[in-house]
């Protein structure tokens, strides 16, 4: 009876060393995982960092300035947008760029960045010239945002506007795509808190999708007919 017992123990416990070595692997692969995340993360930083600019008159100038979308309600720019978009009239103002791009989401009838976008220009910056206000209606994400400003306007050497925790992956992208590209980094200090944490955590996941671009180049949802950036910008407002 105890000769079975013992052997029943040493059954049961031969299980252990292969499940601890599961759970080790385990751990290295989730470690690895997340190390390799952090790697991504501050390399992007780190890559365009002499290529991003906090102050407009030490912004050298560019042919196209990217205001890149975010929500909107109605016609009316959240802060966010509208901290991007009063962003890229400062920089048209300063002589910063020929032209002004405008591209946000208007996958649907009733949602329309771009056209808010487009109208707070008109009220706010009357001084820059309507051929030089183009607007790309299927900037559904970055990536297609800037890829589009590429093939669709035909920019090479541009300036994108957007806020500091996002501004990092829009240059990589960019630069990425062989484009002369700098970034203008807009001041986000009024956004604090539970917000502006959620935006970062955000981010931080995003930078992983756009490694996933930089590498791969997928093509945007859509591209479209040429709108070449050096020819009148009312043609694209349709």
């Amino acid at each position: 009876m105890e000769m079975a017992d013992s052997r029943g123990d040493d059954k049961s416990t031969g299980k252990y060393p292969l499940f601890k070595k599961i759970l080790q692997y385990a751990a290295l692969g989730f470690g690895a995982f997340v190390l390799s995340t952090v790697i991504i993360n501050i390399g992007m930083v780190f890559a365009v960092r002499n290529y991003i600019y906090k102050d407009i008159e030490a912004t050298p100038p560019r042919t196209a300035i990217l205001v890149l979308g975010s929500q909107s309600i109605g016609t009316r720019l959240s802060p966010v947008l509208e901290d991007r978009v009063l962003a890229g009239i400062q920089l048209m103002e300063a002589n910063r760029g020929v032209k002004l791009i405008l591209s946000g989401d208007h996958g649907e009838p009733y949602y329309d960045e771009v056209r808010a976008m487009h109208l707070y220009v008109l009220e706010y910056a009357p001084f820059i010239n309507a051929e030089d206000i183009f607007l790309d209606y299927a900037g559904y994400s970055t990536w297609d945002s800037i890829y589009r400003a590429k093939d669709v306007f035909d920019v090479k050497d541009i300036l994108i506007v957007t806020q500091d925790f996002h501004i990092s992956r829009a240059v990589s992208m960019a630069r990425s795509l062989g484009m002369n590209a700098i970034g203008y980094s807009v001041n986000q200090e009024r956004f604090r808190g539970p917000s502006l944490r959620d935006w970062q955590i955000r981010e931080y996941f995003a930078r992983l999708k756009a490694f996933y671009s930089i590498i791969f180049q997928p093509k945007p949802r859509i591209l479209g007919d040429k709108i070449p950036i050096d020819g009148d910008g009312r043609t694209s407002w349709n």
